[in-house]
C-alpha cells in the first residue's frame, strides 16, 4: 500500500495558507504585548507601592551599578549670601539738653559771630548727642563732649529736610566721616556728608 502524495493543487492551496497565516503570526506577539502592558505597568505599581511598605531590612537593595552612577556625580552646591546693614538713627535730642550745653558756656557777652574750626574727617556716631538743622545745606550737631559742629551736606541739600534727625549706615570703624558717609532723613532725602567743622564763639 502507497501513501498517498498529495496533489499539485493541494501544495498550492497550503502554500497560500502559509503566506496568509505568517503576517498574523508576526503581528500575534505585539498585540498580545500591547494588551499586556498596562496590566504590566499596575504589577510593577503594585510591587514598588508593596515594597515601600516593607520594613527597610526587607526591602531590596539598590542597584550597584546605580549606587557607584549616583556616587559619581558631582553634588550641587548653592551659596548662599548673607549680608547685614545697621542703620543707626540720630534724633534732634531734648531742646533741654541744647539748653543746657549754651547754659554751660562761659559767662560773657554774646559773641557776634562763630568761626568754623577745621576738624578730623571722622566723629564717633556714639558721641553724637543730637542734630538740629541750621542754614541752607548745614546741620548742627551736638556733641557728648559739649562739642557742637558744622556738617556740610551736598550744595543741593536742604538743611530743614532733616529736621526729625537722620540715618546713616554702620560702617565697621563706627565712624561718621565726611567725603564717605550718606545721611538719609525721614523725608526720603539723600546726602552725602561733604565737611565736618567745629563751631567756635568769636567775641569782639
Amino acid at each position: 500500500m502507497h501513501d498517498a502524495v498529495p496533489s499539485n493543487e493541494a501544495l498550492l492551496q497550503m502554500n497560500s495558507l502559509a503566506a496568509f497565516i505568517a503576517p498574523l503570526a508576526l503581528l500575534l506577539p505585539i498585540a498580545v504585548s500591547d494588551s499586556a502592558a498596562p496590566q504590566t505597568a499596575r504589577l510593577l505599581a503594585e510591587k514598588s507601592q508593596a515594597g515601600a511598605d516593607l520594613p527597610l531590612a526587607m526591602q531590596s537593595l539598590p542597584d550597584p551599578v546605580l549606587t557607584m552612577e549616583r556616587a559619581r556625580r558631582t553634588p550641587r552646591q548653592n551659596q548662599v549670601r548673607i549680608e547685614q546693614r545697621v542703620i543707626i538713627r540720630i534724633a534732634p535730642g531734648p531742646a533741654h539738653a541744647r539748653d543746657r550745653l549754651l547754659a554751660d558756656l562761659p559767662r560773657r557777652p554774646m559773641p557776634q559771630r562763630y568761626q568754623e574750626e577745621k576738624i578730623q574727617n571722622c566723629v564717633p556716631i556714639s558721641a553724637i548727642a543730637g542734630v538740629q538743622p541750621a542754614n541752607e545745606n548745614r546741620l548742627l550737631l551736638f556733641m557728648r563732649d559739649r562739642r557742637i559742629l558744622s556738617a556740610a551736606l551736598e550744595r543741593a541739600c536742604n538743611a530743614q529736610d532733616f529736621y526729625s534727625g537722620f540715618y546713616v549706615e554702620r560702617n565697621d570703624d563706627g565712624q561718621l566721616c565726611s567725603g564717605r558717609d550718606q545721611l538719609q532723613s525721614r523725608a526720603g532725602s539723600a546726602c552725602k556728608l561733604k565737611q565736618l567743622n567745629r563751631l567756635v564763639a568769636i567775641s569782639n
